[in-house]
């Protein structure tokens, strides 16, 4: 075949630079260079992102070159393909002829094929007398034979930054899971320490962490994370190397010490016992005299107004508003998940929401609330116990001018001295509440 001579685009398609360096890279190609060319797909697949392709462009160069009748490609054979648009969408899923004419300049842009165009523009082939080819136009391939290593290459550091990305993702997420079950262990098992400052720590690393990240910074994060854990996990080694553990991992009444000064201890039983309101003796008979029905959702809320500060917007509406918020004011009390969790095995979910908004209304009253909140489950396994005493004591004070203490020292809604509101529903509630 002859060498073409059509170096220019047809038409107002402009002849640039990068057009003249992609064809001289082109005719760089090894002269006994023979390349398979859908390997070759698959490389240019694999680095599309980095060569700048499209789908769309990739799905038209598929196209391209099952116009051509042998798998390989050689360096030294006719790689010019010249089908027409109609041929061209028919094997590209019937795509729209300006779609089509837009991603074949794609592939022309990124250097996949050449363009050969023939002085009208047409894509033909003028074959001899032989019936070899003798000039043809079209689109060139040979970009494919004269890159394939490059494209190889490229394909092969994508693949290598997809795996690094991969691992470093993995390795992020388990950190972060190993750091939430270890905090949640040392609060649980009671291990002296800051695990206050363990939780900022670790919520303020993990709000840095955007929706999607790049590479190096999975792998910055990360390294925070791992020194976090390594302390956490030193820290949780350091106190088992110090019990006395059976072989069954079961406690051997080995006493365990909290000396964490944020943390009150939830195995004073005995201080959360003598600070319940109105002694036993009283909320037993307050618990047989008390109806036997559920109490309203409004009247707890008027009772523990403070609920309302930990939701956004202020608005509980329904029970399971008021457990999200129960949810929130754990930590903050200071109450591990074990007894939380068992407050609401025993109680069930709305009774140990409202157990634990009371706690949250009186907190500063209470110096142990985990305590508080077993000694209140264990003598709810007994039936001696119901929300009710608790909430209406929280009603007197409320309705007697009593000023509540916000969390954080913020600024109270009732003032002493003043009479407080109260709904319709509350006042009721109180008029046929037993003397």
């Amino acid at each position: 075949m002859q060498t073409p001579l059509s170096t220019t685009p047809f038409g107002r398609r402009p002849m640039t630079l990068g057009m003249i360096s992609r064809q001289l890279a082109a005719k760089a190609k090894p002269e006994a260079a023979i390349v398979h060319k859908w390997h070759v797909f698959q490389h240019i697949k694999e680095a599309r992102q980095v060569l700048g392709a499209t789908d769309r462009a990739l799905t038209i160069l598929h196209a391209l070159l099952s116009f051509h009748p042998e798998i390989a490609l050689e360096a030294d054979s006719e790689l010019i393909v010249w089908p027409s648009n109609e041929q061209l969408m028919a094997r590209a899923n019937g795509m729209p002829p300006t779609t089509l004419r837009r991603h074949l300049a794609v592939l022309v842009d990124c250097g996949l094929i050449i363009r050969r165009d023939s002085p009208n523009g047409k894509r033909f082939a003028r074959k001899g007398q032989g019936g070899q080819i003798e000039q043809a136009y079209g689109f060139d391939l040979a970009p494919m034979v004269a890159r394939a290593e490059e494209y190889k290459t490229l394909a092969a550091t994508v693949q290598a930054e997809k795996k690094a990305f991969r691992v470093a993702k993995e390795r992020l997420t388990i950190l972060r899971r190993d750091i939430v079950k270890m905090i949640e262990a040392g609060l649980e098992e009671s291990v002296p320490g800051n695990w206050k400052r363990f939780q900022q720590v670790y919520q303020a690393i993990a709000g840095r962490i955007p929706r999607t990240a790049p590479r190096q910074l999975l792998e910055s994060i990360g390294g925070e994370m791992e020194a976090l854990w390594r302390e956490i996990r030193e820290l949780l080694e350091t106190f088992a190397k110090t019990q006395n553990l059976d072989g069954n991992e079961s406690h051997s009444g080995c006493h365990i010490q909290n000396s964490n000064p944020d943390l009150s201890s939830e195995s004073e039983r005995g201080s959360a016992k003598r600070g319940e309101a109105g002694g036993t003796a009283a909320a037993d008979h307050n618990l047989r005299s008390l109806p036997k029905r559920e109490l309203p959702l409004g009247i707890v809320l008027d009772a523990c107004p403070n609920m309302r500060w930990l939701i956004k917007g202020g608005e509980i509406r329904h029970w399971k508003d008021l457990l999200a918020a129960a949810e929130l004011a754990r930590p903050m009390l200071g109450i591990s998940p074990s007894a939380w969790r068992e407050a609401r095995d025993v109680l069930g979910d709305q009774q140990a929401a409202i157990t634990l908004a009371a706690i949250h209304q009186k907190a500063d009253q209470i110096s142990s609330a985990g305590g508080y909140l077993r000694s209140l489950t264990d003598r709810a396994k007994g039936g001696k116990f119901s929300v009710w005493p608790m909430v209406m004591a929280l009603l007197r004070g409320k309705l007697d001018g009593a000023k509540p203490t916000p969390p954080g020292g913020g600024t109270a809604r009732f003032e002493p001295g003043k009479p407080a509101h109260a709904s319709a529903e509350l006042r009721a509630s109180l008029a046929r509440r037993p003397k």
